[in-house]
């Protein structure tokens, strides 16, 4: 038993002990970018699974094709649901590359979001970028839930295998 309690410290210490100096952040989840006409459009929503009725932001960064940011450019963006348009940000021209804004999503499910840079260098029309966004569903609750029942369970069966001596009910004879 004894033998088993170290073998299983070790084992605990050595997989909390960082493999890999370097270490690279995710992309959020609800992101996208694409490359078109020699620019890069980058698109995200804080949070990452915006909640109905509640304000979140829409993440907007431009690049170039070698990924240096865009000092001045013109945006404008229509948003999507079910193939009707439900929103839109007129063109206005913009300072630095990154952009965020405000919006409040009224409907579950995917949306659409059709960005689109005017007058930019190197071309002689609009550039649109197209978007998949998706709001929270009851599919995000139903995945957390699991996790938690999953973990859970796991405690308890943890429990009940290292500690039986602690959960012995006394019988009835």
């Amino acid at each position: 038993m004894k033998l088993r309690s170290i073998a299983i410290t070790i084992f605990l210490i050595l997989t909390m002990v960082p493999v890999f100096s370097e270490v690279y952040g995710h992309s959020m989840f609800n992101s996208a970018e694409e490359t078109f006409g020699g620019y890069r459009v980058q698109v995200a929503t804080l949070p990452e699974f915006p909640q109905l009725g509640e304000t979140s932001q829409i993440l907007f960064r431009v690049t170039d094709a070698d990924f240096e940011e865009v000092d001045r450019f013109t945006l404008g963006a229509r948003i999507f649901f079910n193939g009707q348009q439900i929103d839109a940000i007129p063109p206005e021209s913009y300072e630095g590359a990154h952009i965020e804004m405000d919006h409040v999503w009224q409907n579950s499910g995917n949306h659409v979001v059709r960005v689109d840079l005017y007058d930019m260098e190197g071309t002689s029309k609009v550039l649109t970028y197209t978007f998949n966004m998706g709001t929270q569903s009851p599919f995000g609750y139903i995945f957390f839930i699991s996790i938690i029942i999953g973990a859970l369970t796991l405690g308890v069966v943890v429990t009940y295998i290292y500690f039986p001596e602690k959960l012995k009910f006394k019988s009835r004879s």
